[in-house]
């Protein structure tokens, strides 16, 4: 695997560890869990990061395996990863066509360490399908004809700088409690409170950059 490879991959991991689902249960675990907080907030992250790992493992093994029999399945995961982002941008547009009240975000009484792990597991899963930089890093991996040993050890370490933020976040949570629960606080406020005001300009952007990005994939076998 090339340098330039594995910095790209690098670059896409970063990207996709900026999504705001796992830094937010994170933060909210933090915040109001009753019992052994940093405990519960670092099982949601280990549930994340097996998540990214065990299922970006049986994509590359699978996609790996039928590659070499069927045409085409590279094109297919590129469809996938850009129909994904293109499609999360289009709900999102559609959504700002209205207000929309932000959610007051709570934790169940059952909530606890043992049953994070598996909230992690399912915040992550069910927010794979908009990781766009998660399909195009198999991709890559696969168009390079990617051993199975590498691939497997480059997907585990992307499951690793997928959490950096939350590990970062948990790390500072246990150094400064008092200080980084009134920073959680200020930061939760701003996507629990209040209204997403109607935004039209907003709408249309973001529908129009969602069909951009979704045609991509077949702009590109236009071209060749």
């Amino acid at each position: 695997m090339s340098a330039e490879l594995l910095a790209l991959i690098a670059g896409l991991a970063l990207l996709d560890s900026l999504n705001p689902a796992t830094m937010v249960a994170v933060a909210l675990i933090l915040l109001t869990a009753q019992r052994r907080p940093a405990l519960t907030a670092a099982a949601v992250v280990v549930g994340a990061a097996l998540t990214v790992a065990t299922v970006g493992a049986v994509l590359f093994l699978s996609a790996g395996a039928v590659a070499g029999a069927v045409d085409g399945v590279l094109i297919g995961l590129r469809v996938v990863a850009f129909g994904a982002a293109g499609t999360a941008l289009v709900i999102a547009g559609v959504r700002r066509l209205r207000d929309r009240p932000r959610r007051p975000l709570e934790l169940p009484p059952w909530f606890s360490p043992a049953t994070a792990l598996p909230f992690g597991v399912m915040v992550t899963a069910a927010d794979l399908p908009n990781a766009f930089p998660y399909f195009i890093a198999i991709e890559r991996m696969l168009a390079a004809d990617t051993d199975v040993a590498t691939g497997l050890l480059v997907i585990a370490v992307y499951a690793v700088i997928y959490c950096v933020p939350c590990l970062v976040l948990l790390g500072v949570g246990l150094v400064s409690r008092d200080r980084t629960r009134s920073w959680l606080q200020t930061v939760t406020r701003r996507f629990t409170e209040g209204v997403v005001r109607r935004s039209v300009l907003a709408a249309v952007l973001l529908m129009v950059t969602g069909v951009v990005v979704a045609s991509i994939p077949f702009v590109l076998m236009a071209i060749a």
